[in-house]
C-alpha cells in the first residue's frame, strides 16, 4: 500500500459454520498484511478474530464479522467486529474474568482477545445479541527515528 492510496472498504464475511471460522482467520490475517502489520501482529490480531469469531458461532448462533482497514493520518490499523442475534451475555464483567467459561473452554475468549488489541468494546443486552469490536494500529517508527538527524 502507497503513502497516497486509502484503505479499502469493509468487507463483511458470514459466521455459520467452522468453515467460515477459518476464512475470517485468513481474511484478518491477509488484510493485517497488506496493511503492514508485523507477523507478530497478524498473529496477535489473527488470535483474536479466532476467538471471538468462535464466540459469536458457538454462543451467538452464528452472525458476521466485518473487517475494516483504518487510517488515521499517522497510521494504518484495522477494526474488527464481530456480531450476533444470539441471547447476548447476561453478566459482562464476570464474562471478562479469565477462567470463567460457559463452553467448557479455557475461558480466555474474551479477556484474551481484549488483552491482544489496542481497543476493544462489547455491545450486549440479554436478549438482544452482542458485538465485541477490536482495534489494532499498526505499529509506527518513533518520532526519533521518523526526522533526519
Amino acid at each position: 500500500m502507497t503513502p497516497a492510496s486509502r484503505p479499502a472498504a469493509a468487507t463483511t464475511l458470514p459466521i455459520r459454520s467452522d468453515a467460515d471460522l477459518a476464512w475470517v482467520r485468513q481474511q484478518v490475517r491477509q488484510t493485517a498484511a497488506d496493511l503492514g502489520f508485523g507477523l507478530v501482529q497478524q498473529t496477535k490480531l489473527v488470535t483474536a478474530a479466532s476467538e471471538l469469531a468462535r464466540n459469536t458461532l458457538v454462543h451467538g448462533g452464528g452472525g458476521h464479522a466485518e473487517i475494516t482497514p483504518l487510517d488515521n493520518g499517522r497510521t494504518r490499523g484495522l477494526k474488527l467486529s464481530f456480531s450476533d442475534d444470539g441471547p447476548g451475555i447476561r453478566d459482562l464483567e464476570q464474562a471478562m474474568t479469565d477462567g470463567y467459561t460457559t463452553g467448557g473452554g479455557l475461558g480466555l475468549g474474551l479477556s484474551g482477545a481484549k488483552r491482544l488489541v489496542h481497543e476493544f468494546a462489547v455491545d450486549t443486552e440479554p436478549g438482544r445479541g452482542t458485538t465485541v469490536t477490536v482495534v489494532a494500529w499498526v505499529a509506527g517508527v518513533p518520532a526519533s527515528r521518523s526526522e533526519p538527524a
